[in-house]
């Protein structure tokens, strides 16, 4: 397990919020194809190149103090273009993050970001002026979500790239709002390296925290490669949906269309618990604790195991997800839960997702 001394490496020239740069193996599940072409929006992200070295290490571990600040003059470059275009997302009592990609005002996110199709949210900027917006369509399978701002401006935004030109072991950057937007605090920057690739999901080492949510992962060109989703078993496994599977279903999302099923994330649907969480050989293994929710009221926290629900065992997170449907907000649940080798028993009451 690296030390926190390994882990990060404090860069000169950038702002104290965002000095700490993580620096690892950030696995990321790319497509094997480039995006189709988008659909005809008002305004489309246009593929503008942020100026940046000519030489580059964009592949490779730095050995010299001279890779490191080229790596540094890139990040610095990539920053002052992307910290604008990087939000915070309100919907209800809940926030995540997310990105501009158009001057009109399109902003990608995590599909339980959004949560639903057509409800009133508000976008953070950076400065921390708040404007109104709409959710629009949602892709629950693989998490990935469209807003749209809904008063007028041009906005500032980052360019598209390709998430199937990444490389295992490429140098990602990660912005977002870890634990909510905070006021005086801009996005939070985290530099580390494609670990694994796949069609749906990249998996990266920047590490991800609540809130993250729907926030950019760029590369060092300036062009967004992916959208944060969930966070998996350990630190290293921080994962993002792939930007080409926007570009591929853009059209529908624009739309305002919602289709398939949560990959992990019982705040999607019916009465919110608050959590998102992955399978495992014992149950639900929660990876997000939403702020403020009803399983934080209750006490729990990432990590803990969910095994039972009103005595029924759970056998995964979709299996959690459907029970969960079978209540209504202002129910309260038994929860029987596995926290390293102790378990709880706990109550947590469902709440209603509220609109912004």
């Amino acid at each position: 397990m690296p030390t926190m001394r390994e882990r990060f490496i404090r860069f000169r020239g950038l702002s104290t919020p965002v000095l700490a740069l993580v620096l690892g193996l950030a696995p990321a599940l790319c497509r094997a194809e480039g995006p189709a072409t988008r659909p005809a929006v008002e305004n489309p992200p246009a593929k503008v190149a942020v100026p940046l070295p000519t030489t580059r290490p964009a592949l490779g571990i730095p050995r010299t103090v001279k890779d490191l600040r080229e790596i540094e003059r890139q990040v610095q470059a990539v920053v002052k273009k992307a910290l604008p275009a990087t939000v915070g997302v309100i919907v209800g009592s809940g926030q995540g993050s997310g990105v501009i990609v158009s001057k009109d005002g399109y902003v990608l996110t995590a599909g339980h970001v959004a949560s639903a199709p057509g409800q009133d949210v508000l976008i953070v900027m950076a400065d921390g002026r708040r404007v109104k917006a709409k959710t629009l369509g949602i892709n629950y399978g693989i998490d990935s979500g469209m807003i749209k701002i809904t008063e007028k401006g041009e906005w500032p935004f980052v360019p598209t790239g390709k998430s199937a030109d990444l490389k295992a072991g490429q140098w990602v950057i990660a912005l977002g709002h870890p634990g909510g937007y905070q006021k005086g605090r801009p996005p939070v920057l985290r530099l580390g390296r494609v670990l694994t690739l796949n069609d749906n999901v990249i998996d990266s080492d920047c590490t991800l925290v609540g809130g993250d949510s729907g926030g950019p992962l760029l590369d060092l060109e300036g062009n967004l490669v992916g959208i944060h989703s969930r966070i998996g078993a350990s630190t290293l496994a921080n994962l993002d949906v792939p930007v080409d599977t926007f570009s591929d279903t853009w059209d529908r999302l624009a739309k305002g269309e919602a289709w398939g099923q949560p990959p992990g994330f019982m705040t999607v649907r019916g009465p919110v618990l608050g959590v998102g969480g992955e399978t495992n050989e014992k149950g639900c293994r929660l990876t997000e604790v939403n702020p403020g929710g009803p399983a934080e009221k209750a006490g729990l926290k990432v990590g803990d195991v969910i095994i039972a629900l009103n005595g029924k065992p759970v056998k995964g997170v979709e299996n959690l997800a459907f029970m969960l449907l079978g209540h209504k907000p202002g129910d309260q649940v038994a929860l029987h839960v596995l926290r390293g080798e102790e378990t709880l028993d706990v109550k947590a009451t469902l709440a209603k997702r509220q609109p912004g």
